[in-house]
């Protein structure tokens, strides 16, 4: 077996000590070392990043921010957090951040705290055209607290913009309900975001404008997608994804009073103590996405994507929108084979060994746990280090193992294949 993201005393350590457990990491190492990762919000984080979140940070309470914190012995954290709020500034090009979120979600809740009160109306898109679920969705606090409308993508196949934001729509719908806040940034958008044109939405209807860019934050970092700043009054983020850091959150501003209302949000609003080996691994990783490289591999990640959806295309599968522009593709798998599901593709997809995640698409007939769509995206294949010429070889093992129905046989022999890709292209 393989355990390239594992140093072998540590397994060895662990194996002494809890030889289930050791079991268990070295299987999952393994499986992530040998089989292609294409959901759009997964990466590979850098070994520097994992090893920083088995430090003794783990160890310290730190409630509160740095200067004033409810323990003591914070000295360091506080450095550490300090650091990492000034490379979130550099590389985001803010005034202010808060890098204690412990999730996404968990930093747009956060948001909405600071700046909506129970029963207030927010506009954004919805679920499923390619929002996320801390978007209005009832089941989450952000649509069981407020109160969402929605906003549509343009759904005519005439039109030039066919499954992409309907501007002219959005500010309809703020103009008929007034939103306290309308929200951008998405969870399955493939196009680029207009953040010009929502600041003036916002403005025309009286809204603060917010910003979710948990998909494209190293794109953004990376200048590579525009920047929500300075149109956006509040940005959250998560730092795995497109950020390749450690699994956690992020909200950012320019405006001081903001600031206050984010940081009360988010302690003691939302949580208690930071998850400081986290914050750690943060400031990793925001010192990685300050190199050179990393707007290199953010250009790759795009070019990789487009070459994905083009080769794809070529096979029948339908890309929505018509193609892509960031990291991520919507494929409705209908053109391909009319009774294709994307919870059938998941399944023969990850037998073959090639992991990626069933996603409605627009107007889909289809419920969520069925689909007629996967999300894919290329950040954890461009950091194996995969070019625009691998595309064709990775959209042509997707097709065999689809075009088989998940036959076993074929599905072993894809599995061979990626196997000996991974091989070809290891994990860093």
């Amino acid at each position: 077996m393989s355990h390239d993201l594992i140093a072998d005393s540590v397994l060895a350590f662990l194996r002494e000590r809890d030889p289930k457990a050791a079991e268990i990491l070295a299987a999952e190492s393994d499986r992530q070392a040998t089989t292609l990762e294409l959901i759009a919000s997964e990466n590979h984080a850098s070994p520097a990043v994992m090893h920083a979140m088995g430090t003794c940070f783990t160890n310290k309470y730190a409630e509160g921010y740095p200067g004033a914190r409810y323990y003591g012995g914070c000295a360091h954290h506080d450095q550490i957090e300090d650091l990492a709020r000034e490379r979130a500034k550099e590389l985001f090009g803010c005034q202010f951040a808060n890098v204690q979120p412990h999730s996404g979600a968990q930093a747009n809740a956060s948001a909405f705290l600071a700046m909506l009160k129970p029963g207030d109306t927010f506009c954004s898109l919805n679920l499923a055209d390619g929002g996320h679920l801390s978007h209005g969705l009832k089941v989450n606090m952000s649509g069981k607290w407020f109160n969402p409308v929605f906003y549509p993508l343009h759904y005519d196949e005439g039109h030039d913009e066919f499954e992409q934001i309907d501007y002219d729509a959005v500010e309809e719908v703020c103009r008929e309900h007034k939103p306290k806040l309308l929200m951008c940034g998405y969870s399955a958008y493939p196009r680029v975001i207009d953040f010009a044109r929502f600041r003036e939405i916002a403005d025309n209807c009286g809204a603060l404008l917010m910003a979710d860019i948990a998909h494209i934050a190293g794109l953004v970092a990376a200048g590579v997608h525009p920047s929500p700043f300075p149109h956006c009054d509040i940005v959250t983020t998560t730092t795995h994804k497109t950020l390749r850091g450690p699994r956690g959150g992020l909200v950012m501003t320019n405006d001081p009073e903001l600031a206050k209302k984010i940081d009360r949000a988010v302690f003691p609003g939302m949580q208690g103590g930071p998850l400081m080996h986290v914050v750690f691994a943060k400031a990793i990783a925001f010192g990685e996405a300050l190199s050179p490289e990393f707007r290199t591999y953010q250009q790759q990640v795009v070019k990789n994507a487009q070459a994905l959806a083009k080769a794809l295309t070529a096979r029948a599968y339908r890309i929505t929108s018509r193609g892509t522009d960031n990291h991520l593709m919507l494929v409705d798998l209908r053109t391909r084979d009319a009774d294709l599901t994307g919870a059938d593709a998941e399944l023969w997809l990850e037998r073959s060994g090639i992991i990626t995640n069933k996603n409605g698409v627009p107007q889909d007939p289809r419920p969520p746990k069925v689909t007629s769509g996967l999300r894919l995206g290329t950040p954890a294949l461009t950091t194996r280090g995969l070019t625009e010429g691998d595309m064709e070889t990775v959209a042509d093992l997707i097709d065999r193992a689809l075009a088989s129905k998940g036959d076993e046989g074929v599905c072993a022999q894809v599995r061979n294949d990626v196997a000996q890709m991974c091989g070809r292209f290891p994990l860093p």
